[in-house]
């Protein structure tokens, strides 16, 4: 039930990430890549470099930043999804990271101000990763 809950909150963070990262002249790819692993929020192309995003959205005052929710198992998840997107795209030797967006909302703001927004290009390595 909570994640239905955070659904729109997730989807909002997407859409803002995805107009970061385009005025920083990241060209994004695809939205919502989904496979029987699961799914990447968004990949992109930075000049050459594949770029797979994973957008963390939340309302501001929680606990932990948005970022610390991507842990290893997430990690490990999206490093499979990556390597199969290559693969299925003909791609297994373009350079890649891993970048992380982190948008946070401020519920009091009823003026509707930009969301703060960070962006962690590189934000993890993935062992034994070839491309």
């Amino acid at each position: 039930m909570a994640r239905r809950a955070t659904r729109p909150l997730g989807q909002r963070g997407e859409e803002v990430a995805a107009r970061f990262l385009r005025r920083r002249g990241v060209t994004i790819l695809e939205r919502n890549f989904r496979s029987r692993l699961g799914e990447i929020d968004l990949i992109g192309r930075d000049g050459a470099t594949v770029v797979f995003i994973e957008v963390k959205a939340r309302q501001a005052g929680g606990g932990d930043p948005p970022q610390a929710a991507v842990d290893a198992r997430k990690r490990t998840r999206l490093a499979r999804l990556a390597l199969g997107y290559l693969a299925r795209q003909g791609w297994a030797e373009a350079p890649c990271r891993f970048d992380v967006v982190a948008v946070i909302f401020d519920p009091r703001d009823a003026a509707g101000s930009a969301p703060r927004v960070e962006h962690f290009p590189g934000a993890f390595l993935v062992s034994g990763w070839t491309p």
